[in-house]
């Protein structure tokens, strides 16, 4: 009790440096220092505990105390301070044992001794990913032990096998700050596979012959605009060979191989081209003519340029592109193994190109063109019109026949009056034009979903596939043979070998099948667009399905289902269902 009889109330605790403190008291008058009976406490703050003392050896801590009769009662927090003064607070202490070291402090007679802590040193811990290319380092802290060392984890990294890739920083600091939980500390090296082969083409203008297909299969169509021209010595297109790539390499050392990219030539057969005598890897023009960009290369066509095709001039028969200014009359044939461009129009006349016909008038009077690649015209009337991939008149075709392997396109400058009437068209994919048939003329055929070429093939490699079959089959009996009744001649490993040819050949068709399959497939999405109406009679084809249309119908399109039923659905998306599956 205070003097005047008031009470004093506060708290006590051991700090680091085991000095005593105390609360604020109650009477803020007077501050009165409280004083307990420990005997055991010096003036100085030293813990001083009769008869108890600490050994240690192998890194553990023992308690041993020595019966003293004037030693005061210990409790667990004495003898935890006692611990810290004398050096072992960083250990791992025992809480249950120090407990019970005290109570048998308190209660035993006899010497005794107990383990009351343990210095433990820093736990290292490596792991190294399955694939090799990462390792993460784990430390459990000291407890009153050695610390963990850029030179303990470098060792327990090459114990680990990890040579590549360490991070020495990551390290440093790891041990710096005395723990760490799958700190990534060394990282492989991953292989950069090579680069295919690219060919870049060094001219803006260039005819492109290779066809651009979207999802649906139908092609992509750009006017080419005028005859590109190119001059001897033209550098046409630079090849960037194929790169081997960079290795990579496991944190534990081992290189890992890259996959080098595929390299390519240029196109074996270049007409009017030919490498630079300076460098090997530029394609530059041989004569002047037209550029032709085709797979791995570009030709140059020679340009036969003429102001007119008739009797003076006679057919031409020529190996490159064929330009005429003017017009192509009645009877004359222009047969060109690379595009035909005609300024005028063609009066009955006959082209035949390995490449694009290119119109900028009309086609009349039984015309007769054949392109393996587009043909394009402002209008046909009675014209026979026959194209590898797309036929596009700019205004109306009338009573012509007319065949597309893809797409037929109709009155893209007329959308309004643009029509196509009488006559026959067939397109694999699409037809597209304002007005169908009139009223005013004969039955208009339409026949889509249906390539006739492609089905050609189809069969054939259909055939070729069984064939193919036949033949490793007949390898695989043979080699089964050899293996029941032996190989005295060693025909076994020849034997062997071409049956595996025949499986990369017959696998080859069977990837080729899965190719025709899917672009026969896409004659299943096969339309008819009409962005004006249907007019007359129409005989409408879809594949083997026959439609005759015989009343009007408004803009739209038809097309065929899952379900094989012929549906028309106009422009509010209603759809009619015009011949069942």
């Amino acid at each position: 009790m205070a003097k005047g009889g008031q009470r004093i109330l506060g708290w006590a605790s051991w700090s680091q440096g085991h000095q005593y403190s105390l609360g604020d008291q109650i009477d803020k008058r007077r501050i009165t220092v409280l004083r307990f009976n420990f005997e055991n406490i010096k003036h100085t703050g030293v813990m001083n505990l009769p008869g108890i003392s600490f050994n240690e050896a192998d890194g553990k801590v023992l308690l041993v105390s020595q019966p003293m009769p004037e030693r005061a009662p210990v409790d667990r927090n004495m003898l935890r301070a006692l611990l810290m003064e004398q050096g072992y607070g960083d250990c791992l202490l025992d809480e249950a044992a120090i407990s019970n070291a005290a109570n048998q402090c308190n209660t035993q007679q006899s010497t005794f001794g107990l383990e009351v802590a343990q210095r433990i040193d820093a736990v290292i811990a490596i792991r190294v990913e399955l694939d090799d290319m990462t390792a993460t380092l784990s430390i459990t802290a000291a407890r009153g032990g050695k610390p963990a060392t850029v030179p303990n984890v470098l060792a327990a990294l090459a114990q680990a096998g990890v040579v590549f890739g360490i991070d020495e920083v990551a390290v440093a600091q790891a041990c710096q700050t005395g723990q760490a939980n799958a700190l990534v500390v060394a990282r492989g090296q991953q292989t950069q596979d090579g680069h295919d082969a690219v060919f870049e083409a060094l001219i803006a203008d260039s005819v492109d012959r290779a066809p651009k297909l979207n999802e649906q299969g139908l092609i992509d169509y750009r006017e080419h605009g005028d005859i590109p021209v190119v001059s001897a010595g033209t550098a046409l297109m630079r090849r960037a060979p194929a790169t081997p790539g960079v290795p990579g390499k496991t944190v534990k050392g081992r290189e890992l191989p890259p996959i080098a990219g595929r390299d390519a030539s240029f196109a074996a057969k270049l007409d009017g081209a030919e490498t630079s005598a300076k460098d090997p890897n530029l394609l530059v023009a041989a004569v002047a003519g037209q550029p032709v960009l085709v797979t791995a290369g570009v030709m140059v066509e020679p340009i036969l340029r003429l102001k007119e095709v008739n009797m003076a001039t006679g057919n031409i028969h020529f190996d490159g592109t064929v330009h005429v200014a003017g017009e192509v009359i009645q009877g004359m044939k222009v047969q060109a193994s690379g595009d035909i461009v005609v300024d005028g129009m063609v009066d009955s006349g006959q082209l035949d190109a390995g490449g694009n016909i290119q119109v900028a008038g009309g086609l009349i009077a039984h015309a007769k063109l054949h392109a393996g690649g587009s043909v394009t015209a402002r209008f046909a009337e009675g014209a026979q019109i026959t194209a590898g991939t797309l036929i596009a008149l700019g205004d109306m075709a009338i009573d012509c026949d007319l065949h597309s392997l893809n797409q037929i396109i109709i009155g893209d400058n007329s959308p309004q009056r643009g029509r196509l009437v009488g006559g026959t068209a067939a397109a694999a994919l699409l037809l597209r034009v304002p007005l169908l048939g009139s009223n005013k003329a004969g039955v208009t055929k339409v026949v889509v979903g249906t390539n006739p070429e492609l089905e050609a093939r189809y069969a054939a490699l259909l055939t070729r596939i069984e064939s193919e079959k036949a033949v490793e089959a007949n390898l695989d009996k043979l080699v089964k043979q050899l293996k029941a009744i032996g190989d005295p001649k060693h025909m076994l490993e020849r034997v062997n070998a071409s049956r595996q040819h025949a499986v990369q050949v017959w696998g080859a068709s069977l990837v080729e099948k899965q190719t025709l399959e899917h672009e026969l497939e896409l004659a299943l999405s096969a339309r008819v667009e009409v962005s004006v109406g249907v007019e007359g009679a129409v005989d409408l084809m879809f594949g083997h399905k026959p439609v005759p249309l015989r009343r009007e119908f408004e803009a739209g399109s038809f097309s065929m289902d899952a379900q094989a039923q012929v549906l028309f659905t106009d422009l509010a998306g209603q759809v009619s269902v015009l011949a069942a599956g």
